[in-house]
């Protein structure tokens, strides 16, 4: 066999943890925006703060995102490097 490389198994399941991890950031970011896109609407903000609030959200959301999806691969790589 391939001593130290990875198996079939185990490229598999990299990949379905990326994929989880991607889509997981994009649902955080986009829930995080709407939030930031729907507040100024409740509030009745003037434009001038309805864009500043969108910016902040849109800031906020990618942050948010970036966020997940790398705590959700480290978690998955200190896993994978313990053998579980």
């Amino acid at each position: 066999m391939d001593m130290g490389r990875e198996s079939r198994w185990e490229k598999d399941a990299m990949t379905v943890e990326i994929v989880f991890a991607l889509v997981t950031a994009a649902l955080l970011a986009a829930a995080v925006f709407a939030v930031a896109v729907v507040l100024p609407l409740v509030l009745g903000l003037s434009a001038a703060a309805s864009d500043g609030v969108r910016t902040g959200g849109a800031l906020a959301a990618a942050a948010a995102g970036t966020a997940r999806l790398v705590r959700v691969l480290y978690r998955f790589d200190a896993e994978r490097r313990k053998g579980h």
